[in-house]
């Protein structure tokens, strides 16, 4: 029978001294293996695997500990319940401290949104949700990318305005050369030829002309310093359809005489490309407006400017263009170095007509100024989307023009609070636009009212837009729009107070109600959408950052 063990041998005498000097909290108890009685003859291995298979046998006559171990076992417990004690307040105090940060936090929140309700007593969920999508004007990523885009930006503006240029100089200066009607005058040498003519073929000036008898230069014919003499801008199709809103177009103001041209810059694929004439070169005139019937002079050409033309006068235009008497064409962007030089050189004066419309733009400034920008506060996304979504149904004929009592009826519908003198001024205003008495388009309706983002900030629309409308269709489905639209790095996102799919439901359920059709967004409509939010922001980039970063433009 093996003897029972004596715990206190197992004590190690030579670290006796420094055991009971140690400290209770780095207790280290160095145990001696066992050994059986030498009468057995061998010593038995101490590992970590017997000590596993026997530390839950306790033999039942074990010696009661020494009172030494008794005591430094005490001490052992009483520091291990010290610590769980300390443990344990630590994770109450922290957890005090964040729920105090968050009382406060939830304060301060609830006294904002309290102050908000105050000012705007009719803020729905739409409009809150809307508002989310100012906060990519907070994202770190938009000054870094920004400026790197705007670089490749201006490299491939530069390489489409040269091959634009390099058209229309091959144009005026070989192609109109040669179909001058100047080429088809018969000479007498011709006119006293005993040829008869063929009547069934080409006329006889056509048959009989060569190369050799071709002029190099006609009466009308063009010099290289002629064409120089201009002025080149960026122009756009003022319309709700998407396809001719978002042709490219570029426009040149020539002062030899008075004459002006504009070209539609193509994009097939990646590197495929066509110049084609939209407006052939000629002189023009003002069509509606307090200029009506006088022809375009230097002065007219400006950013925002707006170019009227007859569509009759066309014959080229796309149908979609052609379906309406008059079609407008918006200045983006001009060279405004070369017009401050040809100002310079052609000194014009038209001082009554310009204080005249100056005097227009006062009233309709005054209108949105004054009037309807504090009503527009926080919820111009649902009031500007809901109009042109409410006009659209009352325009049964698709002309895009209502009347007047149409346009009354709308501003009660929508709580919009405009005095009937200030309704009247910009009816006036308005009626001069060439679309009759009774009836106004709708879009210059809401543009004269409520103004409008400047081109700066529309382009960018229009380029998020065009990424979207993969087939040139102007209509969007909200299938695309899904995939297209990132929310990864808005800001709530990136500190993980709102979730991804979150965002993006939020700007989908906004752009949905919007539109008059829950499963395609045309770009009328994503127009609107955005308009209404630029009223909010002030500054032009964080605009354009609210474009850049979900869509990756």
């Amino acid at each position: 029978m093996v003897p029972p063990l004596d715990l206190g041998s197992l004590i190690d005498s030579d670290e006796e001294d420094d055991f009971s000097q140690t400290p209770p909290s780095t207790l280290n108890v160095h145990l001696k293996p066992p050994q059986l009685p030498s009468a057995v003859g061998w010593v038995v291995p101490y590992t970590q695997h017997h000590l596993n298979e026997e530390q839950d046998i306790i033999p039942e006559d074990l010696p009661a500990p020494t009172g030494k171990y008794k005591l430094k076992y005490q001490q052992y417990a009483t520091e291990m319940k010290e610590g769980y004690k300390q443990y344990i307040q630590r994770i109450a105090d922290k957890a005090k401290i964040t729920s105090m940060q968050d009382t406060s936090r939830n304060k301060v929140n609830e006294k904002h949104d309290q102050e908000e309700e105050a000012s705007v007593d009719d803020l729905v969920t739409l409009d809150r949700k809307a508002l989310l999508q100012q906060g990519y004007a907070d994202s770190p990523y938009h000054i870094r990318n920004s400026v790197r885009k705007s670089d490749a930006e201006t490299v491939a503006a530069e390489k489409k305005k040269q091959t634009v240029v390099e058209q229309m100089m091959l144009d005026h200066l070989s192609r109109a050369v040669i179909s001058d009607p100047e080429q088809g005058l018969n000479t007498e040498e011709q006119e006293s030829s005993p040829v008869p003519p063929d009547p069934e073929g080409a006329p006889l000036r056509v048959r009989r002309r060569t190369l050799h008898e071709t002029k190099i230069r006609t009466t009308s014919t063009l010099t290289v310093n002629d064409l120089a003499q201009k002025v080149e801008f960026d122009g756009r199709v003022l319309s709700r359809n998407g396809r001719d809103a978002c042709r490219e177009l570029i426009g040149f103001f020539f002062t030899h005489n008075q004459s002006l041209a504009v070209y539609e810059y193509r994009k097939f694929g990646k590197n495929r490309t066509n110049v084609l004439p939209f407006i052939t070169k000629d002189t023009y005139s003002h069509q509606c407006g307090r200029r009506k019937g006088k022809p375009y002079r230097l002065g007219d050409f400006y950013t925002g400017a707006t170019l009227t033309f007859l569509s009759c006068d066309h014959p080229s235009l796309p149908k979609s263009i052609k379906e309406n008497t008059l079609f407008r064409l918006r200045i983006t962007n001009i060279d405004q170095i070369a017009l401050n030089s040809l100002k310079t050189a052609f000194d014009e004066h038209e001082e009554d007509t310009l204080s005249q419309e100056a005097q227009d733009w006062l009233v309709l400034q005054a209108i949105q100024a004054d009037k309807l920008k504090e009503q527009l506060c926080k919820r111009g996304v649902r009031i500007l989307t809901g109009l042109g979504k409410y006009f659209h149904h009352l325009d049964k004929a698709g002309s895009g023009l209502l009347e007047k009592a149409d346009f009354q009826q709308a501003l009660k519908v929508f709580n919009l609070q405009v005095s009937e003198q200030d309704f009247e001024s910009s009816w006036l205003i308005l009626q001069g636009n060439g679309h009759g008495k009774n009836k106004v388009d709708y879009g210059e309706f809401k543009r004269a009212i409520f103004g409008e983002m400047n081109e700066y900030r529309k382009s960018f629309v229009r380029k998020a837009f065009m990424k979207l409308d993969f087939n040139k269709t102007g209509i969007v489905s909200v299938i695309d729009i899904r995939k297209c639209y990132c929310a990864k790095k808005h800001p709530s996102v990136i500190s993980g107070h709102s979730a991804e799919e979150e965002i993006k439901s939020s700007f989908l359920e906004t752009l949905r109600d919007a539109c008059s059709k829950s499963d395609e967004v045309s770009y009328g409509e994503f127009e609107d959408y955005y308009e209404g939010l630029s009223i909010e922001i002030a500054d032009d980039e964080d605009f354009v950052s609210i474009l850049r970063t979900p869509w990756g433009i």
